[in-house]
């Protein structure tokens, strides 16, 4: 993907190429670190929700104690990529992937309009924080995190979760509430804008590997295999480099952005994925990734005619960066072949719910998303389909 505006520094490429290795070898990104905050924080960070959500997302977030904004994007991300116009082939439908019975009893009007319409966003987002809070009270008495009951519940149903005292032993329902809570780090704002970060281990290697791919041709869509002549374009590098250490990012660069928490501008350490957009308020306008080595320059596949090379990272489409970690990794949807989100795999129903419990979305065995023909067009703003490509 074209890097916009970005400043070359081929003249110096030989002086900093020894500059950056002496940095990676010597480990001076070592004592910024501290662990992971908890995703259960009322605040979004910034540039990862698209603007015409962000105020919905953020106050239906906050409807009851079990969730937060950002459990409630992460949610939303897994189950459709905020792609207001997903559809499952068991007929799951819109942003939140409501069955019909279940949007029947849960569906709000949130924006005043009269009506309650799977296909509208601002319904979708409110339906999913008030489906939440009706299964956060279902399970309220169940031990364990408050929080993962809903989650497990919202994925298998209420029922499976007070049969089991907890989250029950469905290899999907478990991996559902780990991956929403992983993923909820990077939509979390920090607890204070110089809050510091946990530095990725793997960062010098990731690093290594696209240094020794410097001066290879750019390849869009190029994923570095035998038949591309090892070539690659951004997130094609992205991701081999991150795959060197045992870290599977997915293809695109606007899937990338959410594979851990957000540094900031002054807390860049070196393994850190930096991005470009050509809408700073939409995350789904990501078009390039590179990898930050040091010193305000990054190592990256910048456009058709260009060779994988060292550029800075200072310009107008800079949007932000992600510092990778391996569950935030895990957690991200994968896409069909269509470009659309994968809905997350239901384990079925295991019994009949009770007729004082609420109907559950996790009937039936999800399918990939589709786009629906019914849908209104989602707010403007590019797809993510092969975005960062």
């Amino acid at each position: 993907m074209v890097l916009r505006k970005a400043g070359t520094a081929a003249a110096a490429a030989g002086v900093v190429a020894f500059g950056f290795i002496g940095l990676v070898t010597m480990g001076t990104y070592a004592a910024s670190g501290t662990p992971q905050q908890s995703a259960n924080r009322s605040a979004l960070s910034p540039g990862t929700v698209p603007a015409a959500y962000q105020e919905a997302i953020q106050k239906w977030g906050s409807l009851c104690a079990a969730i937060s904004p950002p459990m409630l994007a992460a949610q939303l991300y897994q189950e459709s990529g905020f792609d207001p116009r997903a559809r499952s082939g068991v007929g799951a439908e819109g942003m939140a992937q409501f069955m019909p019975g279940t949007w029947a009893t849960y569906g709000t009007d949130a924006d005043g309009d009269g009506r309650k319409d799977v296909w509208n966003p601002y319904d979708a987002i409110a339906s999913a924080a008030v489906y939440d809070c009706a299964l956060a009270k279902d399970v309220a008495n169940v031990p364990g995190d408050p929080q993962a009951n809903v989650l497990a519940a919202y994925n298998a149903g209420p029922y499976a979760v007070t049969r089991n005292g907890g989250i029950p032993p469905y290899r999907e329902t478990q991996g559902y509430v780990r991956n929403i809570q992983a993923m909820a780090r990077s939509f979390t704002a920090p607890a204070a804008p110089s809050a510091p970060l946990e530095v990725s281990p793997q960062s010098s290697a990731a690093i290594y590997f696209a240094q020794t791919k410097l001066g290879t041709p750019y390849l869009w869509g190029g994923e570095g295999l035998p038949s591309q002549n090892g070539r690659f374009d951004c997130s094609g590098l992205t991701q081999a480099a991150f795959e060197s250490v045992g870290i599977q990012l997915p293809r695109v660069a606007n899937d990338q952005w959410y594979a851990g928490p957000h540094p900031s501008r002054d807390q860049l350490r070196p393994g850190d994925l930096v991005f470009w957009a050509t809408d700073l308020s939409d995350p789904r306008s990501i078009h390039h990734v590179g990898i930050y080595v040091g010193g305000g320059y990054m190592i990256n596949a910048p456009h058709t005619g260009a060779v994988i090379r060292y550029d800075k990272i200072d310009s107008r489409e800079y949007i932000g960066a992600t510092r990778v970690t391996t569950d935030g990794a895990q957690a991200l949807p994968t896409r069909n072949n269509e470009g659309a989100v994968n809905a997350p795999t239901r384990p079925g129903s295991t019994a009949t719910v009770p007729s004082t419990q609420a109907p559950t979305q996790a009937a039936t065995p999800a399918t990939p998303a589709r786009a629906a023909q019914a849908a209104p067009p989602a707010p403007a703003g590019p797809s993510p389909a092969g975005a960062g490509r």
